[in-house]
């Protein structure tokens, strides 16, 4: 099973990629392919996970199919062959 993850503005960036493809044997939740990321990636694990929560961070959007995953199951979100999971920094001014 083949999962797609692209990384957009400076998580392309700090990744040194734009797109990777995740396999696992079977369906997974959300959770399990951004620890397989940040294992992969070490320099993501800063910018996805808050060291506190050891959760994703606030400031990262992040998409399934082109849908965020609030509306959908959250981290929780099982995924299955050729989803595309986006991730997308959330930039703040003021």
């Amino acid at each position: 099973m083949a999962i797609t993850v692209r990384f957009v503005g400076a998580l392309r960036s700090v990744s040194g990629k734009s797109k990777i493809t995740i396999t696992f044997e079977e369906v997974v939740p959300l959770r399990e392919i951004i620890k397989k990321i940040v294992e992969k990636m070490p320099k993501l694990k800063k910018v996805l996970i808050d060291p506190e929560l050891e959760d994703t961070r606030p400031n990262t959007l992040i998409l399934i199919n082109g849908k965020e995953i609030s509306v959908l199951n959250g981290l929780q979100t099982p995924l299955k062959d050729g989803d595309e999971v986006v991730f997308i920094p959330v930039i703040h001014g003021g």
